[in-house]
């Protein structure tokens, strides 16, 4: 069992960092504001699942030495960026049509699947999650109580739900703006745009984050 003080300061140090944006915030903004609030949350719940797994890896004991295999963590920032870049290539190749069936009810709005899946592949290609739950989380863990494995499952359940509200709730704040102008086609190109745009720059951020490291 995890002592209250320990859970304590786990619970303050994930919301310092989950409070703050990041990738997956800004990520889940652009899909909002491109697709609205259902989109969003599911982006976010999809990215919530990769980023458990990622808390599992740690807890299995693999998370110590993938934190230090510098190639291993150039690759997967390489995955994720390019992934990023794709997504947002496609949101700007497409923007024109996709704000045309918004303002017309037609059927392009990607699948619930596609969305999750998105969001998931977003999640677990997040190297920062993986360096941070793996120099972060052990040292919260009460060795007088024993059973480690159980309590880092345990605080990557607590920090993914944390991290779902969180991040849910900015996605309904941007779905919410961009319900609120869908009734300009003109404004639903300018923010599929601007989503594109936020989507392509996180993947050049990572990219070259990864060459320079």
């Amino acid at each position: 069992m995890i002592s209250g003080s320990h859970l304590a300061a786990f619970l303050v140090a994930s919301f310092v960092i989950i409070i703050v944006p990041g990738p997956s915030v800004l990520f889940t903004l652009a899909r909002g504001v491109a697709w609205g609030r259902a989109v969003a949350v599911l982006t976010v719940l999809g990215n919530t699942i990769g980023t458990f797994l990622l808390s599992l890896v740690i807890a299995l004991g693999l998370g110590p030495l993938l934190s230090r295999s510098k190639t291993f963590s150039i690759v997967l920032q390489l995955a994720g960026g390019c992934y990023l870049l794709w997504l947002g290539y496609e949101a700007l190749r497409h923007r024109q049509a996709h704000a045309k069936a918004m303002t017309t009810r037609e059927g392009l709005r990607p699948s619930n699947f596609s969305v999750v899946r998105q969001g998931f592949t977003v999640g677990v290609l997040n190297p920062k999650s993986l360096v941070f739950f793996a120099a972060v989380f052990p040292h919260f863990v009460d060795r007088a109580t024993g059973n480690d494995t159980v309590q880092l499952i345990i605080f990557g359940c607590i920090f993914s739900v944390m991290a779902f509200c969180s991040d849910a709730t900015w996605g309904l704040i941007a779905g919410t703006a961009r319900e609120w102008l869908s009734g300009s086609p003109h404004r639903l190109v300018v923010l599929r745009t601007i989503g594109g745009c936020v989507m392509c720059t996180l993947g050049v951020l990572i990219i070259s984050s990864a060459v320079t490291s």
